[in-house]
């Protein structure tokens, strides 16, 4: 069992979910059910599988749910750039966001890498 909260790829991804909820505010109340839900959604998924897979019994059960998270880290990103491209989020604002998921991508990624190492 890990302690999900020394991890600094899950604080990082907290600290991302917050920034996503406040600059959701905005965006236009018409895209608030739709991409903007998206988003809140996936940036909530990133900590929650980090902290559930932290839980587990097994670092094979572990890796499934970074496994998870990384996969919302990329719907995130994804998100984030069409939100760029619909200038639903100005450049700088996104830019800032996309370069936060993409560190968290990295860091998880090689955590993942190193827990099928310890394995």
């Amino acid at each position: 069992m890990h302690n999900f909260e020394k991890l600094l790829f899950w604080q990082k991804s907290i600290h991302l979910a917050k920034k996503i909820y406040l600059i959701s505010h905005k965006i236009s109340s018409d895209e608030r059910f739709g991409l903007i839900s998206q988003m809140k959604r996936s940036a909530v998924s990133i900590p929650s599988n980090i902290a559930e897979g932290s839980g587990r019994n097994s670092e094979k059960e572990f890796n499934h749910f970074l496994a998870i998270a990384l996969g919302s880290a990329f719907e995130l990103q994804t998100q984030l750039i069409l939100s760029k491209e619909l200038e639903l989020l100005d450049d700088v604002s996104a830019n800032d966001l996309i370069a936060d998921v993409s560190e968290i991508q990295k860091m998880i990624y090689s955590f993942k890498n190193k827990l099928v190492k310890k394995s």
